[in-house]
């Protein structure tokens, strides 16, 4: 029996991952309370509170508020905001309480926030999240780092985390999710660019046929070119901030990052395009990339056009 059970989660970050896990765990029984900074911001404070009403899970208005009672406090916020966030934390955190960071930030980064961490009282314990969070929610495969991983693991196991201490060091947890990111979001940067060249050529046909040749059990003749797509299409911003934090660890090995930058550009080109064409993904809507090609290709055929042959369109 787990001597020291987690009763109450702090999550910092409210966004997609916040949301589920925040949810996911109160509805198993665990008190939660969340912080976002959203939730002091005037346009988006309503509809957030809205979101935290509906999870079950107490909305608060500062960190301090939110890190008070709890027993495990998981930073989930954006890359460029997780040393802040750690920094903001370190005041308000005790001895016996456990700070897990998820984000998807470098080995350095994760070095520097145990830095700032060990100015307060509690234990630090680095995740590596490494599969997207949906379907999987809580199941969600994470690595963990530090040297209290492997003692904190069944806690974290016994509140419905999918956990694997693979190192007291912290930083190789990271490595492992930075490295393999290269290869995962690289081969989605790789599939817009030669699927969405591929359908301008009428081609598209006969290049996935190749590499279902090539690689018959990856999907390419099936849904994987979809989804693959859809990935970067529905989190490219994201996705390339994590490439941009995997360039930063191949640097600090004097690798230089051409892929990885490379891979980052690719993934904000999509999201751009979709932003600046006012194309949208709607929940639950069946997912094209050859829809989604098209549509790029035609908004951006109707701005080469004269202003006055636009307005007639």
């Amino acid at each position: 029996m787990n001597e020291n059970p987690v009763r109450a989660v702090a999550l910092i970050g409210f966004g997609e991952f916040g949301g589920i896990f925040a949810s996911d765990l109160a509805a198993s029984g665990i008190r939660v309370s969340v912080f976002d900074i959203l939730f002091n911001s005037g346009q988006s404070r309503a509809a957030m509170l809205a979101k935290a009403k509906n999870a079950n899970v107490r909305a608060c208005d500062s960190l301090e508020e939110a890190i008070r009672s709890a027993d495990l406090v998981i930073s989930a916020v954006t890359c460029s905001a997780a040393a802040e966030v750690a920094g903001n934390s370190v005041q308000y955190l005790r001895s016996g309480q456990t700070y897990l960071d998820i984000n998807s930030v470098s080995p350095e980064t994760k070095r520097e926030i145990a830095q700032i961490l060990e100015l307060s009282k509690a234990t630090f314990i680095e995740a590596a999240v490494m599969a997207p969070v949906s379907p999987q929610r809580l199941k969600v495969p994470m690595l963990l780092g530090g040297t209290a991983a492997e003692a904190i693991a069944p806690r974290l196991r016994a509140i419905g985390l999918n956990v694997t201490p693979v190192s007291t060091r912290i930083g190789v947890a990271s490595a492992v999710k930075m490295c393999r990111s290269v290869i995962i979001k690289g081969l989605e940067a790789l599939t817009v660019e030669s699927l969405f060249a591929a359908r301008r050529y009428g081609a598209e046909k006969e290049v996935l046929a190749s590499l279902a040749a090539t690689y018959p059990h990856m999907g390419w003749d099936g849904t994987l070119p979809d989804y693959i797509v859809s990935r970067v299409a529905e989190h490219g911003k994201r996705r390339a901030a994590e490439m941009r934090e995997a360039a930063e660890t191949l640097k600090k090995i004097g690798l230089e990052p051409l892929t990885a930058l490379a891979t980052a550009e690719r993934q904000d080109w999509l999201v751009k395009e979709m932003v600046e064409r006012g194309i949208s993904i709607r929940p639950g809507e069946t997912f094209s990339w050859q829809q989604l090609a098209d549509a790029i290709e035609d908004a951006a055929t109707l701005e080469k056009l004269p202003a006055r042959v636009r307005k007639g369109a």
